[in-house]
């Protein structure tokens, strides 16, 4: 599980399609922080993604990612020297900084205005109706693996403000507007649907 507390800015070393670009990839990743303690098998979010270490060098690790991961996020559009938020599965006794993260992104938005303030940024990004049922003003969501507050939200897309921290830290300093953004909605959301839909259906 992660927080949606990005610990460092990584950045890609090489990006291959051993079996081809329909198939899965290899990512090797420059991260001293995330590589400083990562093992075989540990999982980092790379972008919001949940990936698992296959292989762990000097300050840097290499990450296999499934067809899935490739056809659901924006990992694929990678290439070297990509630059890339990086945050360590959370230990159980550490801090919820952010909100409840599972690193199982839902789908990619693309960003389509950059209004910035005197120290923030507003950005507005278009999603599919698909994500947008689950995204609720001043709820949270990941937004290439950054923890957010939605502040706004119609039919088109959602808002976000960006602190200067978060600016600084983070990818979504430097995001350009028609970039895309690996998204994933608030987990909780997703299973009172669920639970819900099937309670409709025992009623029926």
């Amino acid at each position: 599980m992660f927080t949606g507390i990005v610990e460092e800015i990584g950045r890609v070393r090489e990006i291959s399609f051993p079996d081809g670009p329909d198939a899965d990839a290899r990512l090797t990743v420059e991260g001293p922080l995330a590589s400083s303690d990562a093992g075989l098998g540990d999982s980092i979010a790379v972008d919001g993604v949940c990936l698992t270490v296959t292989a762990v060098g000097a300050g840097a690790f290499t990450l296999d990612v499934m067809p899935e991961s490739l056809r659901r996020t924006a990992l694929g559009g990678l290439t070297a020297g990509s630059a890339v938020n990086l945050e360590r599965a959370v230990p159980a006794h550490g801090r919820l900084g952010g909100h409840i993260v599972q690193g199982h992104v839902d789908g990619v938005a693309r960003l389509v205005s950059r209004d910035p303030g005197p120290r923030w940024d507003e950005l507005a990004f278009a999603a599919a109706p698909a994500l947008l049922r689950y995204v609720a003003e001043k709820g949270s969501v990941t937004v290439a693996g950054v923890s957010l507050t939605v502040t706004a939200v119609d039919d088109a897309g959602f808002g976000v403000s960006l602190i200067p921290t978060t600016l600084a830290a983070t990818t979504l300093g430097a995001l350009a507007v028609g970039d895309r953004v690996n998204v994933e909605v608030d987990v909780v959301a997703k299973y009172v649907e669920r639970l819900l839909g099937a309670r409709a259906g025992t009623a029926s």
